[in-house]
């Protein structure tokens, strides 16, 4: 199954970073077939090269995904080396509730414009 559409995101900078690792607390508000908020914290580090850095985030979204009522978690890596990136976000395995229990699968995120947009591929098996 595919879900699409957008989410804004608000990012606070954490006052005991003290490895200076970039970290954020953010929150996002999800709409389109993902609707519902979510939580989440990260870490990200520049280098002195433009271009190339790094981040991991862990965020737990909570609402509706193609009307389907839970929770889910996801977990980011991103890596930029002199401006070619790959990114994964991934289902945290087994972080589904409600109807979303036994929910896998993997999102795309794209900012086009200054608007985040997602492409989530997804599957439900609650036998899992």
């Amino acid at each position: 199954m595919i879900a699409t559409g957008e989410f804004s995101i608000d990012l606070s900078p954490a006052e005991d970073d003290a490895v200076e690792a970039g970290r954020m607390s953010f929150t996002k508000l999800f709409s389109g077939d993902i609707a519902g908020t979510s939580e989440g914290q990260m870490l990200s580090k520049r280098t002195a090269t433009v271009g190339s850095a790094a981040y991991v985030a862990i965020e737990t979204f909570v609402g509706a995904i193609d009307g389907r009522q839970g929770e889910v978690s996801f977990h980011h890596t991103g890596v930029m080396d002199k401006g070619a990136d790959s990114l994964s976000v991934l289902v945290v395995p087994d972080s589904g509730t409600g109807e979303l229990v036994g929910i896998t699968g993997s999102m795309m995120i794209k900012i086009e414009s200054g608007v985040h947009r997602y492409h989530f591929e997804y599957q439900i098996n609650p036998q899992k």
